[in-house]
């Protein structure tokens, strides 16, 4: 059921769709996997023009909210970031710190949520199993494909729940 007075939702993920994670992969790499040093760079993500130019368009007719794996202690830096690369405004909705659950569940949950009292119009996200898992429940989805994918990445988000 949605509210006639809320206009539909554009939900975005961040990393790898607005945030350029590219410089803080080698946190990934190694092992064990630094979680600390690769949320600790994340400030100092470029953003993807791409995905920054589509939420921007969004905003004109829809509520832009964000919707990403990167745990609750990340919050200051997130908003920071969203602020100071001219994203609009919207809340981000993000996964509790002891949450390791495959992000394609985490999303897939909050999107259900949303939907409960929202129309979402779109979700934006480059982790493929969240967009299947997506358009499986009925949403639309468009795939950011604009970014260098990470095999470090994927396995994070699939195996080990970190973002």
């Amino acid at each position: 059921m949605t509210d006639s007075n809320d206009r539909p939702l554009a939900v975005f993920d961040l990393d790898n769709t607005l945030a350029d994670t590219a410089h803080r992969q080698h946190f990934l790499e190694r092992k064990p996997r630094d979680w600390d040093g690769f949320f600790a760079a994340a400030p100092h993500d470029p953003p993807l023009a791409e995905g920054v130019a589509l939420a921007r368009e969004s905003a004109q007719e829809c509520e832009v909210r964000y919707l990403t794996g990167r745990p609750e202690r990340c919050r200051r830096d997130t908003l920071d970031w969203l602020a100071a690369h001219g994203l609009p405004e919207g809340r981000v909705h993000m996964r509790r710190n002891d949450d390791r659950r495959p992000a394609r569940r985490t999303k897939l949950e909050t999107l259900r949520r949303l939907a409960r009292t929202h129309e979402i119009r779109v979700l934006v996200d480059d982790d493929e199993l969240v967009c299947e898992d997506a358009e499986r429940a009925g949403f639309t989805v468009v795939r950011a494909r604009w970014s260098a994918p990470s095999a470090a990445l994927k396995v994070a988000q699939e195996r080990e729940g970190r973002t």
